[in-house]
């Protein structure tokens, strides 16, 4: 049969109509093929979608576990112990006690120390305290250093010259009896082996001329020494008959100022060893 003779209604077999419905299996041209769940998991993962947080994170994690695999490998590799028999562990135990005693031991001895050091110290300190406020109190009663605190003003104005030396010294006498504790008259600081000397105007303290009017710092308790200057029969109404005049004022801080020089005794000697 020629090729003019073939029936005009036959296709060739490699073609097929258009609008025949595709193969059983086969998805139709334009139609969106459907994924398998395999297909649709490679295509989650697949290019990564990491966010600029997630990496940072991510490189902290490895930088932190990088940096302990390398210190537990470094313990590891440089222990001493590693490997050590268990009869060398027992003897490195028990010179470690030792040590531990030997040290503790050494610690309660300086502790012991340093306590007694402390209470030396103290001891010493607290003595040194003790002399320097005797010296104090000594140097007031001898005179030689200055003081102050609350006491009395006596003056004794003497315009007729009638005061005698004794008067003065009779003044002395009832303020130590009253608790005077430092005296100054006029500029002589007036102590235990003070004398008075003289009269008519012209009287001496410790061989220093003093003139009227005549001022007595006392340092003592105010309450006690005016009353016993004011007492009837007393330095006051004593003075008053000599046509003299004597004035009482209290204060709160009286100066002692007048020093005498330190004696150094000739022959009386301490008899503390």
């Amino acid at each position: 049969m020629s090729d003019d003779d073939t029936p005009r209604n036959e296709m060739p077999a490699n073609e097929m109509p258009a609008n025949e419905p595709p193969v059983s299996g086969e998805p139709a041209v334009g139609e969106k093929q459907e994924l398998t769940g395999r297909q649709r998991l490679a295509a989650g993962l697949w290019p990564p979608r990491v966010s600029r947080a997630q990496l940072i994170v991510a490189v902290l994690l490895f930088v932190l576990g990088l940096g302990l695999a390398i210190q537990v490998r470094s313990t590891s590799d440089n222990s001493a112990l590693r490997g050590a028999r268990q009869e060398d562990l027992v003897r490195i135990l028990d010179e470690l006690d030792d040590r531990t005693q030997r040290l503790e031991d050494e610690k309660t001895r300086l502790g012991t120390q340093r306590s007694e050091l402390e209470t030396s110290s103290d001891q010493a300190e607290e003595a040194r305290k003790q002399t320097q406020e005797k010296e104090r109190q000594l140097g007031i009663l001898a005179g030689t250093v200055a003081a102050e605190g609350p006491g009395i003003t006596l003056t004794i104005s003497d315009g007729a010259g009638a005061v005698e030396s004794d008067m003065l010294l009779d003044a002395i006498q009832e303020l130590r009896a009253a608790g005077a504790e430092a005296i100054q008259v006029n500029e002589v600081r007036v102590v235990a082996d003070s004398y008075f000397s003289g009269g008519d105007g012209s009287i001496e303290i410790d061989g220093t001329k003093v003139t009227a009017p005549y001022v007595f710092k006392v340092i003592g308790k105010p309450e006690d020494l005016e009353p016993a200057l004011n007492i009837p029969g007393g330095v006051v109404q004593t003075l008053e008959k000599e046509q003299a005049t004597a004035s009482v004022a209290r204060s709160q801080k009286i100066v002692v100022d007048a020093l005498r020089p330190a004696k150094r005794p000739d022959y009386a000697q301490s008899s503390s060893q």
